[in-house]
């Protein structure tokens, strides 16, 4: 059984903590180093109710790709949300790491399973960061979001039925901002909020771009110029394909070391719109 300071330096050595952005907060936020650690649930959201699946398993970690804190605090008491969730974990003996910004740069990473998860094969950085590495250096593919190119171009309406098999379910469903019958060939994808990335996405030439929280602004200036087409997914569904690919590597490398745990994916929907209507087609404008 490895101790917990093994499956963080694991962690640590797939998920450079350097990698990550300046304002984020990565790393092991509450557990003992020193303790054994036999099972580990991987999830999105260190909420309420991955922390109550975390203690019904007998998780003895759970890995977050979402910080459970951004900014500073003076006291987690168990009155408020993210205070119960510390105090669940805490008082059951289940320890907590966050891989976020540096699981979006690094490769394979966030981006790479969203891409995959769609049947694509990514080709390069979206984005290059601080944390890529020189042309023709090991850390030459890290950087945000990836850009794919299709094998056989298909119809945008495709590619959307493509989007729809293979990312989970959510409330938000698919949004799209373009013409179903354009010819897709060449696609960037950015797990998470990706509209910051647009100029990255136009200067990429690509076909469509889908990422997540695309705003009204943005959208509606991509859509006036023509390119790319957007397609927008629930941030919670676009990086869920994360978690089976680091659970995966995780095990890799716990083997290579001799160690076994028992992993679980969290098959518990986080994203937080809960139902979703479409207005009346009765309703115009004269």
């Amino acid at each position: 059984m490895p101790s917990l300071a093994d499956t963080v330096r694991c962690l640590d050595e797939l998920y450079e903590p350097a990698w990550a952005e300046p304002w984020d907060a990565v790393g092991l936020v509450c557990g003992d180093p020193a303790v054994g650690v036999q099972r580990v649930l991987f999830a999105v959201d260190p909420v309420g109710s991955v922390a109550a699946e975390a203690v019904e398993w007998r998780a003895d970690l759970v890995v977050a790709h979402h910080p459970l804190f951004l900014r500073g605090v003076h006291g987690v008491p168990a009155t408020t949300p993210k205070g119960q969730v510390v105090h669940t974990l805490l008082t059951r003996g289940v320890a907590l790491y966050v891989a976020h910004t540096n699981a979006d740069v690094a490769n394979p990473g966030v981006s790479d399973a969203l891409a995959r998860a769609l049947g694509l094969t990514p080709i390069a950085p979206l984005v290059r960061t601080a944390a890529t590495g020189e042309v023709g250096t090991p850390g030459a593919g890290r950087g945000l979001g990836r850009v794919c190119r299709l094998e056989v171009p298909e119809p945008l309406s495709a590619f959307v039925e493509r989007v729809r098999i293979g990312l989970p379910a959510t409330t938000q469903g698919i949004r799209v901002a373009g013409d179903l019958d354009r010819l897709v060939r060449t696609v960037a994808v950015s797990g998470g909020a990706g509209d910051d990335n647009f100029g990255a996405a136009r200067a990429a030439g690509v076909d469509v771009y889908l990422t997540s929280d695309l705003r009204h602004h943005p959208a509606s200036e991509s859509r006036e110029s023509g390119d790319p087409v957007l397609v927008d997914v629930a941030h919670w569904s676009s990086e869920w394909p994360w978690l089976g690919e680091a659970a995966t590597l995780l095990r890799e490398r716990l083997a290579a070391a001799g160690d076994t745990v028992e992993i679980r994916v969290s098959q518990i929907i986080t994203d937080p719109w809960s139902a979703h209507f479409a207005y009346s087609t009765g309703y115009s404008i004269s």
